[in-house]
């Protein structure tokens, strides 16, 4: 199978209709408007910024993937320098030409330039594909990301407080019947 010829380069404002789509599942809920203006917003942070870069790679001159590349800590516990991969995407009809590898090629040469020994990354625990293709670069699993809406977890927590308050009021009718049947079978 032969590779396309894929081309990566920083993004610019003119990009940010095709990332919208390219990231439709990951970017916040609104309107198209407010998406694209958000990673308007999000290429002139990353064009300013020595840490942040917005990669968008191209095939016959159309954009065809992007990953958002951060030099940071590898959590805030952990202050080992590491390039972060934000969300490394494909558009469907250039999968399998290469595409993938030459980002997280671009990733490695920007963790490289920034003297950064360590990258990561995220791929939706859905899409096998791009898990295995993360396996392939040697990126192994360092932890489970969850996330729920605020009013899920507030009502799942609101539940089990009132399932332990059940238990423990229980408990504590119990220690007191015992306590009770000991004085009774004491004074007898």
């Amino acid at each position: 199978m032969s590779r396309t010829s894929v081309h990566v380069r920083s993004a610019d404002a003119a990009d940010a209709p095709i990332l919208r789509e390219l990231w439709s599942d990951i970017l916040r809920r609104g309107t198209a408007a407010e998406q694209e203006a958000d990673l308007v917003g999000i290429i002139d942070d990353c064009n300013a910024s020595g840490d942040r870069c917005l990669a968008v790679a191209e095939v016959d001159g159309r954009v065809a993937g992007a990953v958002l590349l951060e030099a940071t800590t590898l959590t805030p516990l952990n202050l080992e320098p590491t390039l972060i991969a934000v969300s490394p995407h494909v558009l469907p009809e250039f999968r399998r030409r290469g595409v993938g590898t030459a980002l997280m090629d671009a990733a490695t040469r920007f963790a490289e330039a920034q003297g950064i020994a360590t990258v990561a990354t995220a791929a939706t625990a859905s899409s096998r594909d791009a898990n295995r293709f993360m396996a392939r670069l040697s990126l192994t699993p360092q932890a489970t990301f969850r996330a729920a809406s605020t009013t899920a977890v507030r009502a799942k927590l609101s539940a089990r407080r009132a399932v332990s308050r059940g238990r423990g009021s229980r408990q504590i009718d119990k220690v007191l019947a015992a306590r009770r049947l000991g004085r009774e079978h004491v004074a007898s």
